[in-house]
């Protein structure tokens, strides 16, 4: 199968080139001053309806394209334009099965396939050759049937955790398939979040992930991907969330009165302060451009240790507005053309500014605070 992982950078959408092949001038006109939620939900009902053909490459990721449509929608108080029962028919299609219990001890990870391209059928025996998950694509499903209100106690949850320790390495962290790819927070986090999603830790040690994820803790308080690695905002997300869904950290550390934590919290918390730039976006490094996603990546980290009041948020706010587009969605960088994984983000980052219109959001799970509690 497949092994490409979820990488935020494939959903960017490059510039328009002139005849000569160099970057034209943005035609798209002035930002917006304003949150204009219609033309946010109209983006997403067409993203809800086809896939642009700027996504064509991504269809090996249809199912976390469609996180972001339909937990956006959700976001927007829009769910109603999707159909909830098709939506979940259509999820659950992409569960691979194993053929016997015993299958789940052989390596392979029976979660759910991020599109039909990486879902082969089976052959003249019926027999379904290297019919595996993804780790990235299974936390997408879990959440897309938690948003449209499947029950996920219901599922093949068996399956799944039993064959998810499978993909847990010796230092704790996770793979996101069996037959090898990179192991780093990211899929730490993906591990952490299905357990937490289907109610039941057998699927992973977590006192092996809370070591790894401890590691990666950087000198400057942020968390690389790896051990050793630079602080990164989607870092420092993966590793807060997970020990937060591990139940390693309380919610809203800096309002308790215990003195010590597993985490370096004022570092973390100086680290995180920094990367809102003059402009009043946030990076995702030091040193970086602002850019839309990380309003959610380091924005939900100050949420969960209680330091999202210290930001700037008229400043925040100004600087995603310039990210708004016309058409509806976000983009990257300001006056971009907008993309969906941006688009996104950019409601989660509202969302987290209280945002008149929107549902309020749970941090370390990336959706609404509803689909969380399983109220739709």
């Amino acid at each position: 199968m497949a092994t490409r992982e979820w990488n935020p950078l494939d959903f960017d959408i490059g510039e328009e080139e002139d005849e000569e092949g160099t970057p034209s001038p943005s035609s798209i006109s002035p930002p917006l001053q304003y949150f204009d939620r219609d033309r946010h939900v109209a983006f997403l009902e067409m993203m809800y309806n086809l896939m642009p053909h700027h996504y064509q490459s991504q269809e090996i990721n249809r199912l976390t394209l469609a996180f972001f449509t339909i937990s956006g929608l959700h976001l927007l108080r829009a769910l109603d334009r999707v159909d909830k029962d098709r939506v979940a028919d259509w999820v659950l299609s992409f569960q691979a099965h194993p053929r016997s219990r015993a299958e789940l001890k052989i390596g392979q990870f029976y979660g759910f396939h991020g599109s039909r391209t990486s879902q082969f059928p089976p052959d003249e025996n019926g027999v379904s050759a290297r019919n595996a998950g993804h780790l990235a694509s299974t936390y997408c499903a879990l959440a897309i049937l938690k948003t449209v209100g499947f029950n996920l106690l219901t599922i093949d949850k068996e399956s799944i955790l039993i064959s998810l320790r499978n993909l847990q390495q010796p230092d704790g962290s996770f793979m996101p398939v069996d037959v090898g790819a990179e192991t780093d927070l990211r899929f730490v986090y993906c591990a952490a979040a299905i357990c937490f999603m289907l109610e039941d830790w057998s699927g992973m040690d977590r006192e092996k992930a809370k070591e790894y994820i401890l590691k990666c803790q950087s000198y400057d308080g942020g968390f690389g991907l790896m051990p050793g690695l630079e602080s990164h905002g989607g870092g420092t997300y993966c590793a807060v969330a997970s020990l937060r869904l591990m139940g390693y950290i309380e919610d809203d550390l800096l309002s308790k009165t215990v003195t010590s934590s597993i985490i370096n919290v004022p570092l973390l918390l100086d680290w995180c302060m920094q990367r809102q730039a003059i402009d009043g976006g946030f990076q995702g490094r030091a040193n970086k451009s602002s850019d839309t996603c990380y309003a959610f990546w380091i924005g939900a980290v100050l949420r969960i240790l209680g330091g999202y009041k210290f930001i700037d948020k008229i400043a925040l706010h100004r600087f995603l507005l310039t990210c708004q587009s016309e058409f509806g969605g976000f983009s990257k960088y300001p006056r971009d053309l907008p993309d969906i994984y941006h688009a996104y983000y950019g409601y989660t980052a509202f969302s987290l500014l209280e945002e008149p219109g929107l549902n309020p959001l749970c941090a370390e799970l990336g959706m609404t605070d509803l689909t969380a509690i399983g109220i739709i």
